[in-house]
């Protein structure tokens, strides 16, 4: 199979989401690592008009948006599925994945892991006000997620899905944060975020190595 190649800035969760999906798919891929600001030139723009990212492209074939690009690798590639079968179990992993994208992105992500863990590793200043006003909001986040999760190992259940993938791009991170800490402690998601962990596909794209190959 041909290899995908994603476009984005490393240490983003988003771009971090397809390389997930390629590690446990056991797709080929690259990282064309981009710069900030690089997003918004006419280049980029012809290939995702909302400037955001990352977009891959694969043979004559390009795609942005995180969720529609992991949801494409699943299908495209062989091995083991990453989508449940089951319409209940798939039901809850579309689930999963619009929470992360309507309410852990601004509030885990965007507020708190972007100001506690991100800004401080490349000098940017950290917005106190936009943290506090993200902790109710990721405290809800955290106990949702809670619930859903419930006893399984993973969000829908027995094996690893799309949720499971796009989740972790998010939360990996977020322990690093006192606030993270807080809203996380004798949490469930603690013993999930560490099976994540260990899985081979986590540990290759770390954040912070990814970040430091691209210095």
């Amino acid at each position: 199979m041909s290899m995908i190649v994603v476009h984005g800035i490393p240490g983003s969760p988003y771009v971090r989401m397809p390389l997930l999906a390629c590690e446990e798919k056991g797709a080929p891929y690259r990282l064309a690592g981009m710069q900030f600001g690089q997003n918004k030139t006419p280049d980029y723009l012809a290939h995702h008009p909302f400037g955001r990212i990352p977009v891959i492209e694969h043979d004559d074939f390009w795609l942005y948006e995180s969720a529609a690009i992991i949801r494409y690798i699943d299908a495209v590639f062989p091995g083991p599925s990453l989508t449940p079968a089951a319409p209940r179990a798939q039901a809850r992993m579309n689930q999963v994945m619009g929470i992360i994208d309507w309410y852990v992105m601004p509030t885990i992500t965007s507020a708190i892991g972007w100001n506690r863990v991100i800004a401080p590793m490349i000098g940017r200043p950290v917005d106190e006000a936009a943290v506090a006003n993200a902790v109710p909001g990721a405290t809800t986040c955290i106990r949702a997620l809670e619930q859903l999760l419930g006893t399984a190992p993973y969000m829908t259940g027995e094996s690893v899905s799309l949720a499971d993938l796009m989740l972790i791009a998010h939360l990996d991170l977020f322990p690093a944060s006192p606030e993270g800490t807080r809203i996380l402690a004798d949490s469930p998601l603690l013993a999930w975020i560490e099976r994540m962990r260990a899985r081979p596909s986590v540990q290759a794209t770390d954040t912070q190595k990814l970040m430091a190959a691209a210095r």
